[in-house]
């Protein structure tokens, strides 16, 4: 059986369930925040110790001034009323990502990943404003800049995702099949899985599924 340590999640298709069901693409996202926080309880559950959720991408400033605003207030409003509870759970929160919000939302961040500094139940790494090529582009300045030689091992120090193992599980709901510009170093052995349902509609009952999958699966790893 496969070990399983982080799970990673591309949470696709809010806007389209909220147009689908509520006529207004915030309502699916409002809705989306129900979900990750079933996905969380189960991912304990299933005793594993990372999750990394893609919540705001580099690219999704191109989306209306409205919807980010929408969503970022969203966030704002979830880590106020929630992180007590995250602290609780003895839940970390870890953000990746380049924090240029407003000095309202960046003193919130911070303040939450302090908070839960030291939690270790599961370790929750929340990918906002991330976009993996200019992690990348970023890392390979910063290993210029150093006397370290460049490898592999090395490489991994410098992205924001370091002391995190990589991903043994991708999952993308929303029936689209790519993995727009996320975690594109990390992925480089992980087990892809692309979901139909849209990310409101993703349960409990299918995180299970893909990770039962997950454990029959043959990792090779370049060997016979």
């Amino acid at each position: 059986m496969n070990p399983l340590n982080h799970v990673a999640i591309l949470m696709d298709g809010n806007g389209r369930w909220g147009l689908k069901y509520k006529k207004s693409r915030n309502e699916g996202h409002k809705e989306g925040l129900i979900t990750i926080e079933k996905i969380i309880k189960e991912t304990i559950k299933q005793k594993i110790k990372y999750l990394t959720l893609y919540a705001f991408s580099t690219e999704n400033w191109n989306r209306p001034k409205k919807e980010i605003n929408y969503l970022f207030n969203l966030l704002e409003n979830f880590l106020s009323n929630k992180i007590e509870n995250l602290h609780e759970q003895n839940i970390k929160l870890n953000i990746i990502g380049i924090k240029n919000f407003s000095k309202k939302l960046n003193k919130l961040l911070s303040f939450s990943e302090k908070k839960t500094s030291k939690n270790q139940i599961l370790n929750i790494n929340l990918a906002i404003n991330y976009g993996s090529k200019s992690e990348i582009v970023n890392a390979i300045k910063e290993i210029n800049k150093s006397n370290d030689k460049v490898n592999e091992k090395n490489f991994s120090k410098y992205l924001q995702t370091k002391n995190i193992p990589d991903p043994e599980i991708l999952i993308r709901t929303g029936n689209t099949k790519r993995l727009s510009n996320f975690l594109l170093w990390q992925l480089a052995y992980t087990e892809i899985f692309f979901e139909k349902k849209l990310w409101p509609d993703f349960s409990e009952k299918d995180y299970v599924k893909i990770i039962k999958n997950f454990r029959k699966i043959k990792r090779n790893f370049g060997k016979i």
